[in-house]
């Protein structure tokens, strides 16, 4: 593509200002061959429910301010980007930055953030139609630096984006964190027991306790997606919802109306798991369903079982993966206890960019340190995980 050409930015409010071909066209341009996007989390009609429920927008902490380039009239690249009032729904924090400034007479907040809300998921944030990827980045990362200068605003974040992302825009000058996550990989396993030939004796035998556990609870786990997934299982996995985002959150972050959103443009793209006990859910967790890779998102229950989170959110995700021939699962952030079930640590990564000089040599020179103590936390680990290190004869 002629660079030379002038490219034009603009913000929009509602993603719905947008015509849902064009955003989709930067936002998913590999998409699979049957059309299932790579990344189910950036297409317009996941972003267009957030913010048609409620989600996000007024009120919530998540303005939208998506930017749109334009190059001879034809959208070539698209950014989700929000002004944030508060660092809640990012899981990538930024909290003791926001504390450090503020002490030092600053004011941090609004700031802009580069991100699917709500979502610790890997995806690209520069989201570039295809051959428009060199000016597409380039545009993109001077618009939401001038929004947020022209604005008075503190800093830019692009959280969870992916590793190409994070080379380029740390050769733009952005500053580059690294964190990690629990990521499971499928090499081509023809079964869940072709994935325990590969454990430790110990830890097989310790997966196949907790399967067994967990599937004695008195009931039936059920996986559905598509139509098979009805109105009244997502009553029953809001009630779920609702628990689990008042014990971790004070409040749930999604409003009941996003799951009649998802439902009615996104259920294809969905993997519900029910624990079904005399009729009725008694727990369950929602899976998003990429062209390679299952992004698990939500759990919670209205009855405990021991060892049923894992079978719901962890085993039952693997079974699908492989049973699709998906090459990973992704689980969401935080949790040690995924390692010994076979997630290992990946890095997961971040831009940043502020605006005042002597903080933003500050972060930079603790970004340094982050990165060596990230890198060395994933080689310690990887090394405690229940993969053999020796050659041992599966049971």
């Amino acid at each position: 593509m002629d660079g030379s050409t002038m490219i034009e930015i603009s913000v929009i409010d509602r993603i719905a200002d947008i015509d849902a071909a064009d955003w989709d066209a930067c936002a998913n341009p590999d998409a699979a061959p049957d059309g299932r996007p790579r990344d189910p989390f950036t297409t317009h009609r996941f972003l267009n429910a957030l913010e048609e429920s409620g989600s996000v927008g007024p009120g919530t902490g998540w303005e939208p301010k998506h930017l749109v380039a334009r190059q001879d009239g034809r959208v070539i690249a698209v950014m989700p980007l929000y002004a944030k009032g508060h660092s809640q729904g990012e899981y990538i924090f930024d909290h003791n930055w926001a504390h450090a400034y503020e002490r030092a007479g600053g004011r941090y907040y609004p700031k802009l953030q580069a991100a699917v809300p709500f979502t610790p998921a890997t995806g690209r944030r520069f989201l570039c139609a295809a051959g428009a990827e060199q000016a597409g980045i380039a545009a993109l990362t001077q618009g939401a630096v001038q929004l947020a200068s022209e604005n008075g605003l503190s800093s830019v974040h692009m959280t969870f984006c992916t590793e190409a992302d994070y080379l380029a825009g740390g050769a733009m000058g952005l500053l580059q964190r690294r964190g990690q996550q629990y990521h499971w990989a499928n090499p081509g396993y023809a079964d869940f027991d072709a994935f325990l030939a590969a454990l430790s004796s110990r830890k097989r035998k310790n997966i196949r306790k907790e399967r067994a556990r967990a599937q004695a609870f008195g009931g039936q786990i059920v996986q559905l997606t598509g139509d098979a997934i009805e109105p009244e299982h997502w009553d029953a996995f809001w009630t779920f919802y609702q628990d689990t985002g008042a014990r971790k959150w004070g409040h749930p972050y999604l409003t009941r109306a996003m799951f009649a959103h998802l439902h009615d443009t996104m259920r294809d793209d969905m993997l519900l798991v029910l624990a079904m006990r005399e009729g009725r859910p008694v727990a369950g967790a929602l899976n998003f369903i990429g062209a390679e890779t299952l992004y698990g998102r939500y759990w919670g229950c209205v009855e405990d079982h021991p060892c049923l989170h894992f079978e719901l959110c962890y085993y039952q995700a693997m079974d699908f993966a492989i049973a699709q021939g998906l090459p990973r699962v992704e689980a969401g952030a935080q949790g040690e206890h995924k390692l010994a079930r076979g997630y290992l640590p990946v890095p997961v990564y971040s831009l940043h960019w502020i605006a005042d000089p002597g903080f933003r040599d500050a972060v930079d020179k603790y970004l340094v340190a982050e990165r060596e103590a990230v890198d060395e936390e994933i080689e310690v680990l990887t090394g405690y995980g229940p993969f053999r290190k020796v050659m041992e004869e599966p049971e």
